[in-house]
């Protein structure tokens, strides 16, 4: 029930400039600083409904009064619950809601998949939209120039005081061609039989993608681009580390670089294996936070110890153990993630990968509840 977990907080303190201190370990944690990369829709409406007392509002695609009553409620969201920023999509805001991505796909599209009457869309693997010269042609490519800012202005300057404001533009750069223009399969024919033609195709994506974040640059409570790419699998990565080095990684390099120019941070979240391209997100990309862990792959306790010296860690706690373990196992299991990943800094306390629709709410707010415990029993005092 509401007030259970002391949440949401009455009075918060958001501090995005020590958040970035921390993360980037120049700075040892004054408390536990909180990391998500998104709410799914169901506990998003929850939250916002039972604990903060808003009307649940549906934003509708060109209707600014509904967009902006949502990113109140997102605003709210983030901010009673305890983060010091806020991560924004730009395919939610455009879109009326519905995650997709600005670039057009042949999404797999169902109405009332679970009973509730909602529309779920998914990737279609198997078949793209460009699969030759002319499909590229003749694709409809979205202009950064056509695509309305005001969401993100709106939102940077209602931001509350000590908060800033992350964004993600769209899906990433292999998202895009795996999920909307190419689909999985053709991908990997297109990696042998048209290499060229795919060049031209991820170079397209990364150069649209670029060209919204320059637009956005100087943009008030705008502290970095928290981009995400799923680039892997339980064992591996989804294509080879060399077609990342050839198609992908350049463009998060590019993106990257811009952040750093402006004084602003590159968050990177890519789901699966990640320790074939380690060194080229460390070295070369130049992230500086990195999210998405899961511990069968690699525990995030493991990866803290491994590279918390190089590189920020956001959340970590395993998204099995969110959703399935008992109280009292699950509070023990944050605390030792803390206590391993938090006391010299870089680190921050989240999902695994986000606050998904099968998390029980009452173990997302334990986890809540144990980082803002920790400072009374852990290390820091």
């Amino acid at each position: 029930m509401p007030g259970k977990y002391d949440l949401p907080l009455e009075n918060p303190e958001p501090d995005i400039e020590e958040f970035k201190r921390v993360i980037l370990r120049k700075k040892s944690p004054g408390r536990v600083h909180f990391a998500e990369l998104l709410f799914d829709k169901r506990p998003m409406k929850y939250l916002i409904e039972n604990y903060l007392g808003r009307d649940w509002v549906v934003p509708v695609a060109d209707d600014r009064e509904s967009t902006k009553a949502y990113l109140d409620n997102l605003i709210q969201l983030w901010y009673k619950f305890g983060y010091d920023y806020i991560r924004i999509e730009g395919d939610e805001t455009l879109i009326g809601g519905e995650k997709m991505s600005i670039f057009p796909g042949n999404w797999k599209t169902i109405v009332d998949w679970d009973g509730s009457g909602e529309q779920r869309s998914w990737a279609n693997e198997t078949e793209g939209l460009i699969n030759s010269w002319k499909d590229f042609e003749q694709y409809h490519w979205p202009s950064v120039d056509e695509i309305s800012l005001w969401p993100y202005e709106y939102l940077s300057k209602n931001l509350p005081e000590g908060m800033g404001m992350f964004v993600s533009f769209t899906q990433g750069l292999l998202e895009n061609l795996m999920n909307a223009i190419v689909g999985y399969v053709p991908l990997y024919r297109m990696l042998y039989q048209q290499p060229d033609l795919l060049k031209s195709i991820s170079d397209r994506v990364g150069e649209t993608i670029l060209a919204f974040y320059r637009k956005i640059i100087g943009f008030p409570g705008l502290h970095g681009f928290f981009q995400g790419d799923d680039m892997g699998f339980k064992t591996s990565t989804l294509i080879s580390p060399e077609h990342l080095r050839k198609y992908i990684l350049p463009w998060h390099k590019k993106i990257s670089n811009l952040a750093h120019q402006n004084n602003l941070l590159y968050f990177l979240h890519t789901c699966g294996a990640k320790e074939p391209i380690i060194e080229d997100l460390i070295e070369d990309v130049g992230v500086d936070a990195l999210h998405s862990f899961e511990d069968q792959i690699k525990p995030v306790t493991t990866f803290c110890e491994e590279y918390g010296d190089r590189i920020g860690v956001l959340g970590g706690i395993d998204m099995d153990k969110l959703a399935r373990l008992p109280e009292g196992e699950l509070r023990e299991y944050v605390r030792r993630v803390l206590d391993e990943c938090n006391s010299s800094g870089g680190y921050a306390l989240g999902s695994g990968n986000s606050v998904s629709d099968y998390i029980p709410m009452e173990n997302y707010l334990i986890m809540l509840e144990e980082g803002m415990r920790w400072s009374d029993y852990g290390e820091i005092h």
